[in-house]
């Protein structure tokens, strides 16, 4: 069931993202083994950062400033205007010492209005690193501005548009980049006020600038709880975009196909079985076409000697998984240098890790191990395997990814991969179509990024699922 949701969730990811991009990547269905499964084993089970790391905005640019004509306080945090106000040039503004950061969601920051002095000449934006100094934020073309004295949103033009209030001492008011929905938002006093399209490219930098005697206002980058939920904000916002992608109706007939087709590819033979039961195996055979075109019914290729192997490996029984391989496909371990070969004796050697039996994991490391040490695909592997001999806790240790439960299922995933691959129908079985599903999904997340000039955060899918199955708890309670 959990599977068949999932299932789900990815079609109708796929479909939107898909249609709004209208573009198809094509994978080569002949990717080499070796690229994959290698690479999955070398990275698998590294944490996955929920964002990228980047720098912040923490404190104001004293050095690129309007240094004649604001003051900033020592903490870096506040400005006031010492000004004379005269003219359009003489503007106090500031930028952050950091552009906001992009490979995320959203990004947001506030300003509380200590003084509005004379006449309340603040404005709140954002501006590239090129802005000319002196002059407020949307007043010059590739920057965005709030301002406070008349509530106008000001887009790189002199001429302001219609927007929010006017904000004045006291006011707390922020400033926002959404880089789903590409858009600049503000608020005043904890309540959004307003959206404008981002027409800007490149990094942007928090901005804030005074003009009148006595203004003065104070920058939150983060340092202090924000008057507004920003929190809140990005998860309507995304529940928004949520809602879009379920709206989209998907057969039942397709998410039956693709799951089963999953069971089958990986061999979970018990799984199909309880899932045929429950969908009172009304769904049509998925059929494989043979070279000479007749269909064929069959698609459980190996199917139970798949399973065991799976199995046996699942449990770190690799001596056994390999006895049964010389036996049933004893083509696949002829070569003994072979990528199959290679995960499984890696994997004996970090079972032995993984009970403490360090001598006989040296002994064994030494007979079967040591023989890849000279092929490059395999070195680094090689060599954090045998790193894990160092470390008196090698579960904490920087190669510990290697004891985790995660690098038995690559493993495994290579020897069922491999055994299809003798399947004289259908060699060409190296992704399940629901692995197919997910590349493409993955493939179209990158390409609207990457319309989006890098901007917005990183397709993960472990975060899709995560947001998924909070959302199906908080249905539930």
């Amino acid at each position: 069931t959990k599977q068949n949701k999932n299932q789900n969730i990815f079609i109708q990811q796929f479909s939107f993202y898909n249609r709004n991009l209208r573009v198809f990547i094509v994978f080569s269905s002949c990717d080499s083994m070796n690229s994959n499964f290698i690479d999955k084993f070398r990275h698998s089970a590294k944490r996955e950062a929920m964002e990228e790391d980047e720098e912040s905005p923490t404190e104001l640019n004293t050095i690129n400033s309007s240094g004649g004509f604001v003051i900033v306080s020592p903490d870096k945090l506040s400005v006031k205007y010492t000004g004379a106000g005269q003219h359009s040039h003489d503007v106090g503004a500031v930028q952050a010492n950091k552009p906001a950061p992009f490979k995320r969601y959203a990004y947001y920051f506030e300003i509380y209005v200590k003084s509005a002095g004379a006449k309340g000449q603040i404005s709140i934006g954002f501006t590239t690193n090129n802005f000319r100094i002196g002059r407020h934020p949307g007043w010059e073309l590739n920057t965005c501005g709030y301002h406070g004295e008349d509530g106008l949103i000001y887009l790189g033009k002199r001429q302001g548009e219609a927007f929010g209030p006017t904000y004045t001492t006291g006011d707390i008011v922020g400033g926002g980049i959404n880089y789903d929905s590409q858009e600049f938002f503000f608020t005043v006093n904890g309540a959004l006020v307003g959206t404008v399209s981002n027409y800007i490219k490149g990094p942007l930098f928090p901005t804030v600038a005074v003009h009148s005697q006595n203004e003065e206002v104070t920058v939150n980058f983060g340092q202090e709880k924000f008057a507004f939920d920003f929190k809140g904000y990005e998860a309507s916002e995304r529940n928004k975009k949520q809602i879009a992608i379920e709206k989209l109706s998907i057969p039942p007939n397709i998410n039956h196909r693709l799951v089963k087709n999953f069971l089958l590819h990986y061999g979970y033979e018990e799984t199909l079985h309880a899932f045929d039961l429950a969908t009172n195996s009304s769904v049509p055979p998925i059929c494989v076409a043979q070279e000479d075109a007749i269909d064929v019914k069959d698609t459980s290729y190996a199917l139970h000697e798949r399973k065991i192997l799976r199995q046996l490996i699942g449990k770190g029984e690799i001596d056994a998984a390999l006895a049964k391989l010389r036996d049933c496909y004893p083509q696949l371990v002829k070569n003994d240098k072979s990528e199959v070969c290679f995960l499984l004796h890696c994997q004996k050697f970090i079972e032995l890790v993984r009970i403490g039996a360090l001598e006989e994991a040296v002994n064994y490391g030494r007979a079967e191990l040591a023989k890849f040490v000279g092929l490059t695909v395999f070195k680094d592997i090689v060599e954090d395997c045998f790193a894990l001999l160092v470390y008196e806790r090698p579960d904490e240790s920087n190669v510990g990814h290697f004891l985790e439960e995660s690098q038995r299922e690559v493993v495994a995933d290579a020897v069922n991969a491999a055994i299809l691959s003798t399947n004289k129908y259908d060699k060409d079985q190296l992704h399940s179509h629901l692995d197919t599903l997910l590349r493409q999904l993955m493939a179209c997340r990158m390409e609207l990024r990457s319309l989006n000039d890098g901007q917005g955060e990183t397709f993960l899918l472990k975060r899709l699922l995560k947001n998924n199955s909070c959302k199906r708890i908080k249905k539930t309670a």
